[in-house]
């Protein structure tokens, strides 16, 4: 048994593939090179999508982009909009030093503009359609921009300040041919609060979480809307004080058991970006009531889920997590000895 909990020390780590980028040849043919992992073509009702060309799993890259376009806006300021002019001045001079190349690839991605747009500013609504945050600044990635929206999406993305590069990855095993997504918008809220958000985009989602029958799609939003809920709920439980008073462990025991409920909605729904943050509940939930198996592998597997974003566990959430399982592995082990002791 000591050598098992030994074994969870085993730092995870999945093999990352990525494409070269000068194998980026045609929209229908974007890895050229072995091995080839994704291609863009046209996907139904969607324009131009990314399939897999083999297996892809967990874990594996599926894209390590530069920015091609990368501005740091005016900083923000609560209840005051960004100055649109200082932002087209340095989103103009970024798209002016691009090779005719660049320019052609970035002008060929969508730009969603309302009826009271006016055409000359394509360029800032391909910025607004496309892009993403990169810390405190703005990123365009042409060839990551071709993934299209699920509401259950196939991939999570970082942004790697240390190489400047966006990571996409697999969440999940995703089949040769099957279409490849990501998510442009947070994902605990109603069908119809999605729809909305969505709107920016300019287009309706039709992925399988919104296809679904009204029964299935309003037990969905149930779902999201209560895991919203829940984790609101949790966050000033985050401690690995134990309770002292009855009704205090009575309570932390009902959290232990609502944190594998939590895990279980998430897993129910797809939704792979909250499963570290939900895995990382349910290691304190029952270190709260020095349940110390359970919580040691709920740590463990979010340490091993966050490597997946951050391979060599340089973030600081990587790091707490790694930290809180080497501290409960201790916890186990003197529970182990203790129990030993007992019955030797």
């Amino acid at each position: 048994m000591l050598t098992l909990v030994a074994l969870l020390l085993t730092a995870f780590a999945s093999p990352a593939i990525s494409c070269s980028e000068s194998s980026w040849i045609t929209f229908s043919r974007s890895c050229l090179g072995p091995p080839q992992v994704w291609e863009a073509r046209p996907s139904p009702g969607k324009g131009i999508g990314v399939y897999a060309t083999r297996v892809i799993e967990p874990g594996d890259t599926i894209l390590s982009e530069p920015a091609m376009i990368h501005i740091t806006p005016p900083e923000f300021r609560d209840g005051v909009a960004y100055p649109l002019g200082d932002i087209n001045t340095l989103l103009q001079s970024s798209f002016d030093a691009l090779s005719p190349e660049q320019k052609t690839e970035v002008m060929s991605l969508h730009a969603h503009m309302s009826p009271s747009e006016d055409a000359n500013d394509t360029l800032m609504a391909i910025m607004r359609s496309n892009a993403y945050t990169t810390g405190n600044s703005l990123g365009l990635f042409p060839k990551g921009a071709r993934i299209n929206h699920s509401c259950r999406p196939s991939t999570s993305q970082y942004w790697n300040p240390q190489t400047g590069r966006r990571i996409v990855y697999a969440n999940r095993r995703i089949e040769e041919g099957e279409e490849i997504f990501a998510t442009y918008i947070p994902l605990l809220y109603s069908h119809e609060a999605r729809q909305r958000r969505l709107d920016q985009y300019g287009f309706k989602c039709t992925c399988e979480a919104c296809a679904q029958e009204q029964e299935a799609r309003q037990a969905s939003d149930q779902r999201r809307q209560d895991l919203q809920k829940a984790f609101v709920a949790f966050e000033p439980q985050l401690t690995l004080s134990v309770p002292q008073s009855v009704v205090g462990k009575r309570k932390a025991r009902k959290n232990a058991e609502a944190s594998v409920q939590l895990v279980e909605q998430l897993e129910e729904e797809g939704l792979a970006d909250y499963y570290v943050k939900a895995y990382h509940i349910a290691a304190i939930a029952h270190a709260r009531i020095e349940d110390w198996k359970p919580a040691t592998l709920w740590a463990n597997k979010g340490f091993e889920t966050s490597l997946l974003a951050d391979p060599n566990a340089r973030s600081t959430g990587a790091r707490e997590l790694q930290a809180l399982t080497n501290h409960l592995i201790i916890k186990w082990n003197e529970e182990l000895r203790e129990n030993m002791t007992r019955h030797g």
